[in-house]
């Protein structure tokens, strides 16, 4: 007889504990408040993640400016470096040529005998000095006879009315001018030919 009161007690144990665990897993029924709730909380967080996302997208953008701005600092930070070793020694040039100058005109005006000593001297410093120039760059402008006159490398000093020489072309050359890398240094003093005036 105990035996059977023993296995009734286990039965009614068993559906106390069913129904418990049926009752916290149930679902309870959605009321039309809660449905409501539920809806307003989605709409909220699905704003919230709308603006995070327009955040992250403005965010985003910056930091593709920012790396295209520092990029294109690079490049003018390494243009501005060519430039100055390209042409940092400008000044200095400039300060040489005058001294090229006189010695041109030395030679050209060297017509004594007993000065050929000195006149072959002087044409080899200016060789040496020529060949220095041109090691960093600087080459004469092209300022001969019958050279059209090109005003970005030339300056006219006066113009001569010749009818041996193409109006707007050089007659004679005053002083040279100079380029460093491909870029005028000092332009050339020249004289330019104008068509004879007709009598």
């Amino acid at each position: 007889m105990e035996k059977k009161k023993h296995g009734t007690n286990s039965i009614s144990e068993a559906l106390k504990v069913k129904a418990a665990v049926e009752q916290e897993t149930a679902t309870p029924e959605p009321t039309p408040q809660s449905e409501t709730e539920s809806a307003d909380k989605i709409k909220q967080l699905e704003e919230a993640l709308a603006a995070k996302e327009a955040e992250a997208a403005a965010n985003w953008d910056k930091v593709l400016r920012e790396r295209a701005d520092l990029e294109n600092y690079r490049k003018r930070v390494q243009k501005e470096k060519e430039e100055l070793l390209k042409y940092g020694n400008e000044s200095l040039i400039l300060e040489i040529l005058p001294a090229i100058d006189n010695m041109e005109r030395a030679l050209e005006h060297a017509c004594d005998e007993s000065m050929s000593a000195i006149v072959e001297g002087i044409k080899m410093t200016l060789c040496m000095l020529q060949s220095t120039l041109k090691k960093f760059g600087v080459a004469p402008v092209d300022a001969g006879k019958g050279t059209t006159f090109d005003p970005a490398y030339h300056q006219a000093m006066n113009q001569v009315e010749s009818s041996e020489h193409e109006p707007n072309t050089i007659v004679s050359e005053f002083q040279k001018g100079y380029l460093l890398n491909e870029r005028l240094l000092r332009p050339a003093l020249v004289s330019v030919a104008t068509a004879p005036k007709e009598q």
